[in-house]
């Protein structure tokens, strides 16, 4: 079994639902460092940005929570939402609540975007506030390949990519105070910005680039399958564990 973090195969280990030595942990999907590239911080206001499926669970309301606070001392930063509401998802935000954020006037709502390296370089700050565990979030990826700092929870997942103080800033889950304080700190100091943004990129280059993870990948199937208990059954694959 491959999992993405350590928690996540600790937990498979410790319930018995399988053998420490049929484990593999290979640090999420890769992100493409060519299609997400460093580009310069845009001029003018700062854009603080939470792209993701709008789900409760990916801390968007504390995000929009955090946004009020800032911006009720200063209206000169922007907050960004991108993504669409995942239909049939029980934890799906409704559009009418997006649509009342967004009029509110604290966040902007760009709704579905498919060309994510442009929508990434217009952001100063990416945000991920996620509630619950992830593997690890391939838009924490992607941020950090673009070169930008990183505010997340300090959930399993967000703590594979986001080093604290080095790459971006971990908050407690569900905390919009200590949410918007660590958005504070970034907008704040350019320099600091930079300095997580160079870290986040060398860090995403050397351990979380596609040609890393694929390489990887191809790596642990190569063993199992020289092991000589695969005949080239494709039925007989999911009997390798």
């Amino acid at each position: 079994m491959i999992f993405q973090n350590p928690e996540d195969l600790d937990d498979f280990v410790g319930m018995r639902l399988v053998h420490d030595a049929h484990t593999v942990l290979i640090r999420g999907s890769g992100v493409d460092c060519v299609a997400f590239h460093p580009t310069p911080e845009p001029a003018g206001r700062l854009i603080v940005m939470l792209a993701s499926r709008m789900l409760w669970d990916k801390g968007v309301k504390e995000f929009v929570e955090a946004a009020r606070l800032i911006r009720g001392e200063d209206q000169t930063p922007r907050f960004v939402l991108v993504g669409a509401p995942d239909v049939g998802n029980p934890g799906a935000i409704p559009v009418a609540q997006m649509t009342a954020w967004s009029d509110e006037g604290a966040v902007e709502w760009w709704g579905q975007r498919d060309d994510m390296p442009s929508v990434l370089a217009q952001a100063s700050i990416v945000v991920l506030p996620t509630t619950y565990g992830e593997g690890v979030p391939k838009i924490l990826l992607e941020a950090a390949a673009a070169g930008r700092p990183i505010v997340a929870t300090d959930m399993r997942g967000c703590r594979e990519i986001v080093r604290p103080s080095v790459t971006g800033f971990l908050v407690p889950p569900g905390d919009s105070t200590a949410l918007a304080l660590a958005i504070k700190r970034l907008l704040a100091s350019k320099d600091l910005r930079a300095t997580f943004g160079r870290a986040g990129r060398s860090l995403a280059e050397a351990e979380f680039a596609e040609s890393v993870i694929v390489a990887q990948t191809l790596a642990v199937f190569r063993t199992v399958l020289s092991d000589g208990r695969f005949d080239g059954d494709p039925d007989r694959a999911r009997d390798l564990t």
